[in-house]
């Protein structure tokens, strides 16, 4: 006898009648905390200072998720959010709270979570790198969904922890130019006959002009080619397909890869797919931030780890130290060495190696005056394991993630280290995502 069985209902996921909380602070991610009959209850929405009804969600023994239904007392720091698609975009997740509001609360959170790292408290020192709060970003990747119902292809940004996307018509926080694009492009795409072959749109604004990138699954016909070559001649950008194996095909008769620049006349090219910062303004106050605090000296040797194309490097040797550049990716090394040649710069050196492996047989470790780092998200602990060999006076880290530089602080203290400078990079607004600058020294 065949015997069938109901699921038992997940309890965890149902969700509770309304309630009414007050919200005591922000979590690192930017989420209201507040606590519920024991329970500690993350509030994405809500703001420190308000009265918020709710309903809880993905309840655990000790925490739960709530859903945010109605501001009864509202922060006054909160604001109106610009974007029309805001709250379902999974781009920006702090438009409504004030601009002067996020830094403060960054760089509340960076000085907490370093001193839980440090087991000490801990204060910023420095004033915050700012620019404007809108149109900042110079590079964006947008994603594209074909609709099964009505072939209707998406371009816009995926909801939060969705595979969903939002289709949007422009974008508050892109360079003006670059939202300017996204409804021409969306017009455009759905024309073409080979659409179901389109993967995402990466877009450019360079002082070289604007670069799009467009990833397909499959070539495309020739049709499809002359409708792409007639969009990017009218509207003056270089278009490039990209393939699956990362091979590039010019669209636009210019077949000059992208560039940045940074003071002192330095021009960094980058090709399609490369890492660098988004915000140009806040890049650039990062950078001479950076060489000041380090004060750097003609002869000193200098190891920039995570380099990518240069951008610490070559400013770093342009003030006459003896710098290694360490990247993990191999095109970026070629890149940043053809960087330093076009500007002209011998003193700097460039190296490819896995900075999460074994160091001790390359070349390149050694006694060195200062260290720069500039990890992504996970950190730079492996490397930091090598601090005895290289005996720098001093450690300068530039983190996109407060939480693994919290984590690679205590190993810096731990080798004799102190944290002597701390200030917040707002690379990011409208989001809660932030980086910090700290400066660690070598007791002596």
């Amino acid at each position: 006898m065949a015997q069938f069985f109901k699921a038992k209902p997940n309890n965890a996921k149902k969700l509770s009648q309304k309630i009414a909380l007050k919200v005591q602070r922000l979590d690192h991610l930017g989420a209201g905390i507040s606590e519920y009959q024991g329970k500690v209850v993350f509030i994405p929405g809500a703001l420190t200072g308000e009265t918020v009804e709710v309903q809880l969600t993905d309840q655990k023994k000790n925490y739960a998720h709530a859903r945010l239904i109605n501001v009864i007392e509202p922060s006054e720091s909160r604001q109106a959010a610009d974007c029309p698609w805001y709250g379902r975009c999974g781009g920006c997740d702090l438009q409504h709270l004030s601009l002067a509001s996020q830094r403060e609360y960054k760089s509340a959170a960076l000085a907490d979570i370093l001193g839980r790292g440090l087991g000490e408290a801990v204060t910023i020192s420095e004033a915050p790198l700012v620019a404007e709060g809108w149109h900042y970003r110079r590079r964006a990747r947008l994603a594209t969904l074909l609709s099964k119902d009505n072939q209707r292809l998406s371009l816009g940004f995926r909801e939060e922890a969705s595979k969903t996307v939002v289709g949007i018509e422009h974008c508050a926080v892109l360079a003006k130019p670059l939202s300017d694009l996204i409804a021409p492009f969306s017009e455009l795409l759905n024309r073409l006959k080979g659409k179901q072959r389109l993967g995402h749109l990466e877009l450019l604004h360079t002082e070289r002009g604007i670069y799009a990138v467009l990833r397909i699954t499959a070539a495309l016909a020739q049709s499809d080619k002359k409708l792409l070559q007639a969009f990017a001649d009218d509207k003056q950008i270089a278009l490039l397909l990209q393939g699956n194996e990362g091979e590039l095909e010019f669209m636009s008769t210019d077949s000059a890869l992208p560039a940045y620049q940074l003071s002192d006349g330095i021009e960094l090219e980058f090709a399609p797919g490369n890492f660098i910062q988004v915000n140009s303004k806040v890049n650039q106050a990062m950078v001479t931030q950076a060489i000041d605090w380090l004060d750097i000296q003609p002869g000193e040797r200098v190891l920039d780890l995570f380099c990518g194309v240069g951008n610490f490097s070559l400013p770093l040797a342009k003030r006459g130290a003896e710098v290694i550049g360490v990247e993990g990716v191999a095109e970026m090394v070629e890149r940043a060495r053809s960087n330093a040649a076009k500007n002209g710069l011998e003193n700097v050196a460039f190296y490819c190696a896995d900075l999460s492996a074994d160091l001790a047989a390359e070349p390149w470790l050694g006694k060195i005056d200062k260290l720069l780092l500039d990890p992504a998200r996970a950190g730079a602990y492996e490397s930091l394991k090598w601090l005895k060999k290289m005996k720098p006076a001093s450690v300068l880290y530039v983190s996109c993630n407060p939480a693994s530089l919290g984590r690679d602080a205590a190993l810096l203290k731990e080798a004799g280290y102190r944290l002597s400078r701390l200030g917040l990079v707002d690379m990011f607004p409208q989001t809660h995502h932030s980086e910090g600058m700290a400066l660690f020294e070598l007791v002596k």
